[in-house]
């Protein structure tokens, strides 16, 4: 299915009721509020891997809070909000590839974590716990790996880590291919699936039973909704999204004996992409590190957003 027939089969299932005409500016319209809301919201500076984005919230003991696949600086301060009105100054940085930071020739997780060092340096901070949510742990893990006098905590949430006994994932299928290769690219196709196939972008993007958030409360399917809707303009994170699907595709190992920070790890057993593995497999190399299991929730722990912050809020309270 090639872009031209993906994008015709959209505004046939979308045009029917209300017009291209209609379509294309209720495109304009979403696509100037995704664009607004993160224009403005951040600060830039330069670190050894070029351009990085950043931002700073609340007041408090600094953590360092590392998005996940779709995100940026604005997905961090999506999911840290609890933490911020717990008493916690929240950084989030934008990784490689992601809205204003740069991609550099070799976005390596290892890089990525001695570029949050250069963040810390910039700000002014010694020492921070570090959570690293999705394919965001890769980087906090390297982070406590690398730099331990720098690392006072690591929380992998949901970690879209190296386990080892898990199957190796399957190659894509032709539409999956051309979702990869041009939807990531493209606002208007990303958009128009929102639209038409809201429920099948919860279950592929964002690992999670659909149903499950359909029956969740009111504020819990606008959060998750939330998640998925931000990540427009696809456009301006897309080479960090492909960057993710190679690096969080087939995770590498790592040395997580050598970890020496406090570690929490907390996953779900329905998670769709299959994180409980790795939360397990770094509970049972890293020594002294919780798990924190739960048996339902997805990729974006449905239903459980209070419990899953008072937990790490506890945990980091007792370790930093």
């Amino acid at each position: 299915m090639d872009r031209r027939h993906l994008l015709l089969a959209g505004l046939a299932g979308l045009g029917a009721t209300s017009g291209a005409g209609a379509v294309a500016v209720a495109f304009r319209r979403d696509l100037a509020r995704a664009k607004a809301r993160v224009h403005g919201g951040s600060e830039i500076f330069t670190s050894r891997f070029g351009s990085m984005e950043y931002t700073v919230a609340g007041n408090g003991p600094p953590v360092l809070m590392i998005h996940g696949t779709g995100g940026g600086f604005d997905q961090g301060l999506d999911f840290a909000r609890p933490l911020i009105d717990a008493g916690w100054r929240v950084v989030a940085p934008s990784r490689f590839g992601y809205l204003r930071s740069a991609f550099p020739d070799h976005p390596s997780v290892e890089n990525q974590a001695d570029a949050f060092v250069d963040l810390l340096d910039w700000l002014g901070i010694d020492r921070v716990p570090a959570i690293g949510g999705s394919a965001g742990a890769l980087s906090a893990m390297q982070f406590a790996i690398r730099h331990p006098d720098r690392c006072s905590a690591l929380v992998a949430l949901v970690p879209a880590a190296f386990a080892p006994d898990r199957d190796p994932p399957r190659p894509p299928n032709m539409v999956a291919a051309a979702i990869i290769e041009y939807a990531l690219k493209s606002d208007f196709l990303f958009w128009l699936g929102m639209k038409t196939g809201e429920d099948a972008m919860i279950a592929s993007l964002l690992a999670t039973d659909p149903a499950l958030v359909r029956a969740a409360a009111p504020a819990e399917r606008e959060r998750v909704r939330q998640i998925l809707h931000h990540i427009l303009p696809v456009s301006a994170r897309y080479r960090g999204l492909l960057n993710d699907a190679r690096q969080a595709g087939t995770p590498e190992p790592m040395a997580l004996q050598t970890i020496s920070a406090p570690t929490l790890a907390l996953s779900f057993e329905d998670d769709r992409f299959e994180t409980m593995a790795a939360a397990r497999h770094i509970a049972d190399q890293v020594r002294g590190a919780r798990l924190a299991a739960f048996e339902r929730g997805g990729h974006v722990w449905v239903g459980r957003q209070d419990e899953v912050f008072a937990e790490i809020d506890a945990f980091l309270s007792a370790n930093s």
